[in-house]
């Protein structure tokens, strides 16, 4: 007992950094991070999380001696500190926590700048508090050198490793297969703690990465199989009906569908989009299904109907796997692709993306006149964005595939006086007052370019597909967004109801009508290929096409939440859509369960796709453009 006091003693400098380090965390999780604790164990082990992986991260420090050793502690307390304020920043926006794939796309650091500039605070110098504190006491010389022994770095690295697995043991009693729910950060944060989370996501990130190199081509036989057990058989009356048209496929930026027919003390927030709904097939159950690739998630699964990853963005850990991407299929049934977007071609890597997606040409911010009057936020305003695209469009052959990448109504939703349409909102959140602006401006716009679009001659043969690229607003501004909603509290389940995007396929000619499936971005590319009377029966798809009479009014979400008809399933719970309050637990299996295995499922085999790089085997019959006699006469012959 006598040497465990004397060693404490000697390494009080060391648990004090550890102390505050802990405390630094706990009260982030509370106060930042807001994780909730339902009872005594949760916030028990809310408490205790933290102090394994201190001790281990600070006992990297007992490997020196005598001042070096001080001096590493606070070193070490610095970047424990860093982490935590890096997932802090990134927590603010996209209420998420840092993983390995997000820390290495460095290269949209410098777009990112300006966001992140927004989301700090005078009251952040609090995480370093405990760095300040440890130097005053070196400075000070109230802290004792010493020096090394052998046995204190191992010793201390054991006592972390046996508090990691006590940790893990009570929370495993709380959430029965914790580490199977990689995609759940927040239930892992919540359980094993932020640091520890990290560890562990680095195993999960070398894990994956040696699928690839395991997989052969046996592997995508399963895969083939399971999608093609749920392929639906188009419409035969929307089958063909857009065959030979341009398609403008326009990705809007950060809207959500809560803005659509919605008005703000009275004022339109959407004008545009609200009459193009009348002429359109809107639908208005359609989900964005993107993680933290956001916006390159939302064209990675509309460009190949499947799922992105869970965590990082498929566009940098995976840019050069084999895809069936819908530019590559249209490019070989005499298609001219392309993407208009005016921002750095190498922004979310897709100078390398675009060419694997098999798209012919790339037109970035070199070919858009970009200058300090028509720029604002992320860069060149979407009005000048459309204008300046028409020269663009002229030049390509007929018929093309283009899509368009709107900026201007992104966080931190920036805009000019005099581009304002609309008031700011007056609720505690700058950044929801901010969005209703940019809303109406993006609007604005893009009514601006189907006027253009007919001048130019194009609007008559061409199929529109508009669709929101991710959410705007994260749960972090959820007291206004009640506010807005005239809620009491944005509850689990009005947290995926939020997740909604609108979702519109103009066909000049057709008339409007609002389509109320349940569906996601995961749709897009097989509703498309149909209405090109293009087949889609070999391919392989984790979506449906839209229209097709017996397709499943069903949308999994990136993180496992699912939506039917009847039900949301989100946080292990259970909600009746009509009621929007959780089902009883004994009708939890009858009314959630026939739809949990088919979303796990979904998600798991295109993680299969992705991970193991399966499509390098597959061999897809893209030579299938057919007309609507041909398709329907195959069906008659089955």
């Amino acid at each position: 007992m006598t040497k465990i006091k004397a060693g404490f003693r000697r390494l009080k400098f060391f648990w004090l950094a550890v102390a505050l380090l802990s405390l630094t965390t706990y009260i982030l999780y509370k106060v930042s991070f807001t994780i909730p604790a339902e009872n005594m164990m949760q916030e028990f082990l809310l408490f205790i999380n933290p102090i394994s992986s201190s001790i281990l991260l600070l006992a990297i420090a007992l490997l020196f001696k005598n001042r070096a050793r001080n001096v590493m502690i606070i070193v070490l307390s610095f970047i424990g500190s860093f982490i935590l304020y890096g997932n802090l920043l990134f927590y603010r926006f996209y209420s998420d926590f840092l993983t390995i794939p997000v820390l290495f796309q460095t290269n949209n650091m410098q777009d990112l700048s300006s966001s992140v500039i927004e989301l700090m605070t005078i009251w952040d110098v609090f995480i370093f508090s405990n760095v300040l504190i440890l130097a005053f006491l070196v400075f000070k010389q109230k802290v004792p050198v010493v020096g090394r022994l052998k046995r204190e770095p191992i010793l201390l690295f054991s006592l972390s490793i046996l508090l990691f697995l006590g940790n893990l043991a009570l929370a495993q009693t709380e959430r029965p297969q914790l580490l199977t729910r990689s995609f759940d950060r927040d239930m892992l944060v919540k359980n094993i703690g932020v640091f520890n989370f990290h560890l562990y996501d680095v195993f999960l990130q070398s894990q994956s990465r040696a699928q690839r190199v395991l997989a052969d081509s046996s592997d995508i036989v399963e895969v083939q199989n399971y999608v093609q057990a749920n392929h639906k058989e188009p419409d035969p009356e929307m089958f063909g009906v857009a065959e030979g048209k341009n398609v403008f496929m326009i990705s809007l930026e950060s809207i959500q569908s809560f803005v659509i027919d919605n008005d703000l003390d009275g004022e339109v927030i959407t004008p545009f989009l609200n009459e193009l709904k009348e002429n359109s097939y809107y639908f208005e159950n359609f989900y964005h299904q993107t993680e933290q690739g956001k916006t390159s998630d939302s064209e990675f699964i509309v460009a190949n109907s499947m799922f992105g990853r869970s965590s990082g963005a498929v566009f940098f850990t995976h840019a050069q796997n084999e895809y069936n991407a819908t530019p590559q299929i249209l490019g070989e049934n005499g298609y001219y692709t392309s993407v208009m977007h005016a921002n750095n071609r190498s922004f979310w890597n897709r100078d390398v993306v675009y060419e694997t997606l098999g798209y012919d040409k790339f037109y970035d911010v070199e070919y858009y006149d970009v200058t300090e009057e028509n720029s604002v936020g992320w860069g060149l305003k979407d009005k000048e964005f459309f204008e300046q695209s028409i020269d663009h469009l002229q030049e390509q052959p007929e018929p093309f595939y283009t899509t368009f990448i709107t900026l201007t109504n992104h966080f931190p939703f920036e805009l000019e006086e005099e581009d304002k349409m609309i008031s700011e909102g007056e609720f505690s959140s700058g950044t929801l007052n901010r969005f209703f602006p940019t809303v109406r401006y993006m609007d604005y716009a893009v009514e601006q370019f189907f006027e253009e679009i007919k001048e130019a001659g194009m609007y008559e043969d061409s199929i529109f597909i508009l669709y929101g690229d991710h959410y705007g607003i994260s749960t972090n501004h959820n007291g206004s967004m009640a506010d807005y909603l005239d809620k009491e509290e944005i509850t689990p389940y009005d947290t995926v109801q939020l997740q909604r995007v609108p979702m519109f396929i103009h066909i000049p000619g057709h008339e409007g009508e609002v389509i109320d499936t349940v569906s996601g971005q995961i749709d897009i590319q097989p509703t498309l290929m149909h209405l090109l009377g293009m087949s889609t029966k070999e391919d392989i798809q984790f979506g449906s096409d839209l229209f097709a009479p017996e397709r499943d009014s069903f949308a999994v979400l990136r993180n496992g939440s699912f939506i039917t008809d009847d039900v949301v399933w989100t946080n292990n719970t259970c909600f009746n859509k009509e009621t929007g309050e959780p089902f009883e637990e004994e009708e939890d299996a009858n009314a959630c369960g026939e739809y949990a295995q088919r979303a796990a499922s979904d998600l798991e085999y295109s993680d299969k796709l992705i991970y193991g790089d399966l499509l390098r085997f597959f061999e897809p019959n893209n030579e299938n453009l057919m007309n609507e006699d041909e398709e329907n006469n195959d069906r008659e012959e089955e």
